[in-house]
């Protein structure tokens, strides 16, 4: 069985196509780093050497640091399937990421985003 082809994509390619969605909206590059760090646990060195490294997004989530373990907390639809019920693990750290700069062009506010007041 071959891998999906997001999977070996390479994160630096994407990530511009965030910060550059997110910037449409009138949201910031600080805003998607706050977010890849609250869902990965990397940092902003951390973040920059994987970047640099160019890994694709298998690596760069094999090597995130740690998964927020409020992830259960993201629900939603992203690519017309609800993140939640994705049973392949990485694809569904990939619509994590995907569904939370969703959320952030959207307008929605940061705290939200990030799962802070949610119980």
């Amino acid at each position: 069985m071959t891998k999906h082809r997001i999977f070996t994509t390479s994160f630096a390619s994407v990530y511009p196509l965030y910060v550059k969605k997110v910037l449409r909206k009138d949201r910031t590059k600080e805003e998607v780093d706050e977010i890849i760090f609250w869902l990965t646990g990397y940092d902003s060195v951390s973040l920059e050497q994987q970047i640099q490294a160019n890994v694709d997004f298998e690596t760069f989530f094999a090597e995130a640091p740690q998964l927020n373990s409020n992830v259960q907390l993201i629900k939603g639809v992203v690519c017309g399937i609800r993140v939640e019920e994705i049973e392949d693990p990485l694809m569904q750290k990939i619509r994590y990421l995907d569904k939370l700069i969703d959320e952030l062009a959207k307008g929605k506010k940061m705290e939200k985003i990030l799962r802070h007041s949610e119980q």
